[in-house]
């Protein structure tokens, strides 16, 4: 995987400071609203002072934080893990100054886990879900009671319930963490997919536009060198025969030359090019199979012409990304032959790439194309694969590539007793054959 795909990623599970600083404010707020009306609307009996103190606590982590540390500036998971167990420790002391787990407020142990588990990786969810059922544990047997009307009787919660109440948290911190790590990872690794696709898009880009910048570079460089063989040809004219400078100047009318005859070389590379900027399906198909045929794996393709004329596309680097990648897939997996074969109508076109290997694994079938699924193995030669790193992104980007050309895709297996996968790529015709959307 690139480096700079690499650290994009990375920091996918960073945490803004301002979102943490935000949050807690609304934290803040809430308590003491909460412990103002119980105390003086309700007129209960509470140990004021202390939990006001203890609000006050995360309130003065607040304004550190603020500054500290920038509004944009992000937390490693860490750092962020540390501050969501101060969240845990804090409403678990607010917790023990008014009853326990016979406050009705007890559930709020579950929000900084919750707000963990779509931020931090999975160790440091466990562990602060750990955390927090320790700090439940404790509840039930030890805090103070539970605020209530001083003309009567401290309400004695039967045991039964405080363990339900107990039993009940636990089970909530691990479904609840579960369900909402699960959600944010796959919206994760789909967002991660979508940057490694436009990632590789934008690099295809760039190659196909080489040829333009080279014959750009060999005009814009063509006239001074000019001027150069012009001079120099003239002082080799000018100065005396047996000049210790005869020497240098000849050889710097000759480096001129040369230099001369490269660029004229990419002008005329940029010039041949140019009509491949449009071409038809069978020099498209030569172009995606060329780079795979000395892995030792034989490629045939095979074109099934009708009365129709043979499709003429514009030269996409998305198409031919796509499918040079579907076609690398079958050759990994290939036991000695891939075939590709192509068809066409006056309506629609149609690529098959079909290899001998074992096929889709049953488990993976309904999931071809997700990010992140993947059974590859090491490719021949140790050559890697350049689309997914081997974390399963090689047929998410091409599928995803494909689909903006305009194309379906269909995945299977061979019929038996025939062993293989097959890939069928389907575009309408007028799809297959518009120029590419993008330019630079």
């Amino acid at each position: 995987m690139p480096e700079d795909l690499r650290q994009a990623l990375q920091t996918g599970r960073h945490v803004r400071v301002d979102t943490l600083v935000r949050l807690r404010w609304i934290a803040v707020i809430g308590q003491t609203i909460a412990v103002l009306v119980v105390h003086f609307a309700l007129d209960f009996t509470l140990p004021l002072y202390a939990c006001l103190a203890v609000i006050a606590l995360a309130a003065w982590l607040n304004v550190a934080l603020r500054v500290r540390f920038s509004v944009t500036q992000r937390l490693p998971p860490d750092r962020a893990a540390w501050l969501f167990a101060f969240d845990i420790a804090e409403i678990g002391v607010l917790l023990f100054l008014t009853g326990g787990l016979q406050n009705p407020f007890s559930f709020l142990l579950l929000g900084p886990v919750l707000l963990s588990a779509t931020s931090l990786p999975p160790r440091m969810i466990v562990i602060l879900a750990v955390f927090a059922a320790l700090c439940s544990s404790v509840l039930a047997f030890y805090y103070y009671p539970l605020p209530w009307d001083a003309d009567e009787r401290p309400m004695q919660l039967p045991a039964i319930y405080i363990a339900g109440v107990w039993l009940a948290t636990l089970l909530s911190l691990g479904f609840i963490g579960v369900h909402a790590w699960q959600l944010t990872e796959e919206a994760r690794q789909l967002t991660d997919a979508l940057a490694a696709t436009e990632l590789v898009l934008a690099r295809e880009q760039h190659l196909s536009q080489l040829d333009g910048l080279a014959a750009a570079a060999a005009h814009e460089l063509g006239t001074p060198l000019a001027t150069i063989t012009v001079i120099a040809t003239e002082l080799e004219r000018a100065i005396e025969k047996g000049s210790p400078l005869t020497d240098d100047i000849v050889l710097l009318r000759e480096q001129a030359q040369r230099c001369r005859q490269i660029l004229g070389k990419l002008t005329e590379l940029s010039a041949d090019s140019e009509p491949f900027d449009r071409m038809p399906l069978s020099a498209l198909l030569e172009e995606v199979v060329a780079p795979h045929r000395h892995f030792g794996v034989d490629i045939d393709i095979a074109l099934t012409p009708n009365d129709s004329i043979e499709p003429v596309g514009g030269r996409n680097p998305a198409i031919l990304y796509g499918l040079g990648n579907l076609v690398e897939n079958a050759v990994d997996f290939a036991e000695g032959n891939v075939k590709v074969a192509a068809e066409w109508s006056g309506d629609d076109v149609s690529v098959t790439i079909t290899d001998d290997g074992p096929g889709f694994a049953p488990e993976i079938m309904d999931r071809i194309g997700d990010p992140y699924v993947t059974s590859r193995r090491q490719r021949r030669m140790n050559v890697g694969s350049e689309g997914g790193g081997g974390l399963g992104l090689g047929f998410f980007i091409a599928k995803t590539l494909l689909e903006r050309s305009g194309a379906a895709l269909e995945f299977d297996n061979r019929a038996a007793p025939e062993r293989g996968a097959v890939v069928r790529v389907r575009w309408g015709r007028d799809d297959f054959e518009q120029p590419p959307e993008f330019a630079y």
